[in-house]
């Protein structure tokens, strides 16, 4: 988008790695229906087709009211920032170690394959908490997804009778960003897949591989747990705003909030928008796009006008099956589980990953 509005602009993307990673498939390598590698790309090729210059290096702060980039590998001018390194998940609780968190990354995934194949059978927990000073700030789609993937893939083992699947969160009704319908519809398909639920009680630690909450404790052989998000660690004590969750305090046109031709989308930014507004590659691709738009405004001289559009698009995949979920500003929906779906995301997957690679 930046390259398409300023053609002969100096263009550097600043990143610890030249990879991309397609993180909304890492629920199916704990399954082997996916491998890392073929989840990661090579991103040089195709910057260097977009003549965009690659710097490694990791972003350590910002200065001069945004101008200049201060990384490991040292400061970079710019007449316009676009802030994109993501957010971090909170890991406070005691024994935080002992659970597995699959959006860390492949590694994460792949760890959780191998425990798995581990297992004879046992209590297995799942389940994700938030960050209380921002609530918009959890990521509770994969964990449904894992869940009734596990469900799946056991069956189709012939094992499912040996282990008991626990569902575990402090929301009282998990999934309600989704909307009304769609926590109806991942209430009734735990019941219906025997899926045990131990909803509105405050996690307390995951010791001794126990799952401990306010209302009592949840023995598990296996803990897979996604931690509330907050803001990126190398933002602390930097000049940018914060939100109270610890975020970039960020304006509807994807503005970093006092800072002119600074931006921020994705993970590491605070939104205005309704409770809803997820934390979401789709949502992190509308912040992106709105950013690109108004750095190409900026620089022509005018008023940042482009909002980003707020939208919460998903699939949530069961391997064979997937439950469509749309909210926007006007409307809401949740689609029966249907078979067709399942092919759905791995379509768009095939035709995002294609793109990426037919860009080097």
């Amino acid at each position: 988008e930046l390259r398409k509005r300023l053609p002969d602009a100096d263009i550097t993307l600043v990143a610890p790695k030249p990879e991309f990673v397609y993180l909304p498939s890492l629920i199916w390598v704990p399954y082997g229906m996916r491998t890392g590698d073929e989840l990661r790309l090579d991103i040089r090729p195709a910057l260097e087709k977009l003549g965009i210059d690659y710097l490694q290096a990791s972003a350590t702060g910002v200065s001069r009211d945004g101008r200049t980039l201060e990384t490991d590998q040292g400061a970079i001018e710019n007449d316009a920032l676009l802030i994109a390194t993501g957010g971090r998940y909170i890991k406070k609780l005691p024994g935080i170690e002992n659970a597995i968190t699959i959006c860390e990354g492949i590694e994460a995934a792949e760890r959780m394959g191998a425990a798995l194949r581990s297992l004879d059978g046992g209590t297995i927990a799942l389940g994700f908490g938030g960050n209380p000073k921002e609530p918009t700030a959890m990521r509770g789609g994969p964990m449904f997804e894992l869940l009734f993937g596990l469900d799946t893939w056991l069956r189709k083992q012939g094992r499912r009778d040996r282990f008991r699947l626990v569902f575990f969160t402090p929301a009282p009704r998990p999934g309600q960003r989704l909307g009304e319908n769609a926590v109806e519809r991942m209430l009734g398909e735990m019941q219906r897949r025997g899926i045990e639920t131990h909803l509105g009680h405050k996690i307390r630690s995951f010791e001794n591989h126990v799952v401990t909450t306010e209302g009592g404790e949840i023995p598990a052989d296996l803990i897979m747990f996604m931690p509330g998000l907050t803001g990126p660690a190398w933002i602390s004590g930097s000049s940018l705003p914060l939100s109270p969750g610890g975020m970039i305090r960020a304006e509807a046109t994807a503005a970093v909030s006092g800072l002119e031709r600074v931006y921020v989308a994705g993970d590491a930014g605070s939104f205005p928008g309704p409770d809803w507004m997820p934390k979401q590659a789709h949502m992190a691709d509308l912040q992106a796009t709105a950013a690109a738009r108004n750095i190409a405004l900026n620089l022509d001289g005018k008023p940042a006008t482009e909002k980003f559009k707020v939208e919460l698009l998903c699939i949530i995949d069961s391997l064979e099956k997937g439950i469509l979920v749309y909210r926007g500003e006007k409307r809401s929906m949740a689609l029966p589980s249907m078979r067709a779906l399942h092919w759905t995301k791995r379509i768009f997957e095939r035709i995002y990953l294609r793109r990426l690679r037919a860009a080097g």
